[in-house]
C-alpha cells in the first residue's frame, strides 16, 4: 500500500508540472480562443476577456516569444526608403490573428485602419512613436478642391475628418495599448526610434472578401480645407484634428514575412 501511495502522489505530480509547462504564447492562444468566441466583425469582447488578455499580453516579455534586438532584420542597411519590417505569423483563424512586427530604427508602418477590428498591441522592447485617430463624423466623406502644384492645377479630393486621439513615444516596458472599432485610435501610424518588437493580437484579422481590407490614408492639416458644415465644437483644438485621405498602399513599405521560433502554439 506504502509503494502504491507513493507511485500515486508521482503521478499527480508530473500532471502538475506539466500544467505548469504550458508556455506563454499558448496561454495566450488559448485565451484569444475563449475572449473572442462569441465575437465578429465590430463586436468587443467583454470587459472581462479584455482584461484576461491584457493581464496576459503585459506579462508577456521577449524570451516567451524568442525575439531580441540582436536578431538579423534590425540590421539596417543605408538606404533611401523605409527599411524593411518583418513579421512573424504565430497564429490565424476567423476569430483572432497573433503575429510580431519587427520595426528596425526608423522602420514605418503608415497610417492605417483596423475596419470593425478589436486590436492588442504589446511592445516588446523598445522605442516607438504611436499616432492614431479616430473619427469625429458619421462616416461620411468630403470632397473638397485640393491644388496640384505640379500640373498647376485644382483636383477634387475625398477627405474624412479625424480627431488624434494619441501622439506619443513608447518605451518597453508599457502596458498593452487596445484599439475599438470606433475608438482608442482605430487607425494608427507607427514609427520605430530604435529596434522594436510589437505583438499584435487582431479579433477578427483582416479579410477582403469580408470587407476587412487594410486601407491607408494620407493626412491633411484641419486648414487645408473648408468645409460649410465641418465646424470644431468649442474647445476642440485645430491642431488635435486631420483630415484624412485614402490612399493606396505606399509604395516604399515592405512587410515580409520570416519564420517564427519562438515557443510552439499548438492550434485546435
Amino acid at each position: 500500500m506504502g509503494m502504491e501511495k507513493v507511485s500515486g502522489e508521482r503521478k499527480k505530480r508530473r500532471v502538475r508540472q506539466k500544467k505548469k509547462k504550458l508556455s506563454v504564447v499558448q496561454k495566450l492562444y488559448d485565451t484569444c480562443r475563449e475572449v473572442f468566441a462569441d465575437c465578429g466583425p465590430g463586436v468587443v469582447p467583454s470587459v472581462e476577456g479584455i482584461e484576461r488578455l491584457k493581464h496576459i499580453l503585459n506579462g508577456i516579455t521577449t524570451s516567451d516569444v524568442g525575439v531580441s534586438p540582436n536578431m538579423p532584420y534590425f540590421k539596417v542597411k543605408e538606404t533611401s526608403t523605409f527599411p524593411k519590417i518583418t513579421y512573424l505569423h504565430l497564429s490565424q483563424c476567423d476569430k483572432f490573428s497573433i503575429g510580431i512586427f519587427l520595426l528596425p530604427p526608423s522602420g514605418v508602418l503608415p497610417l492605417h485602419n483596423h475596419p470593425q477590428m478589436t486590436v492588442f498591441s504589446k511592445l516588446l522592447f523598445g522605442t516607438m512613436h504611436i499616432k492614431a485617430y479616430d473619427w469625429v463624423d458619421d462616416g461620411a466623406t468630403v470632397s473638397t478642391p485640393e491644388a496640384d502644384l505640379s500640373k498647376g492645377e485644382v483636383t477634387p479630393v475625398s477627405v474624412r475628418l479625424a480627431k488624434l486621439k494619441v501622439n506619443s513615444a513608447f518605451t518597453a516596458p508599457c502596458n498593452t495599448s487596445i484599439l475599438y472599432p470606433t475608438d482608442g485610435g482605430n487607425m494608427h501610424c507607427f514609427t520605430a526610434i530604435t529596434s522594436c518588437a510589437v505583438l499584435d493580437v487582431l479579433g477578427p484579422p483582416y479579410c477582403d472578401p469580408e470587407g476587412r481590407h487594410c486601407q491607408y490614408y494620407r493626412t491633411h492639416p484641419f486648414t487645408c480645407f473648408s468645409v460649410d458644415d465641418k465646424k470644431l465644437p468649442d474647445g476642440e483644438k485645430i491642431e488635435d484634428h486631420a483630415w484624412l485621405e485614402e490612399i493606396d498602399k505606399p509604395a516604399s513599405l515592405s512587410v515580409v514575412a520570416a519564420m517564427y521560433n519562438g515557443p510552439k502554439i499548438v492550434e485546435k
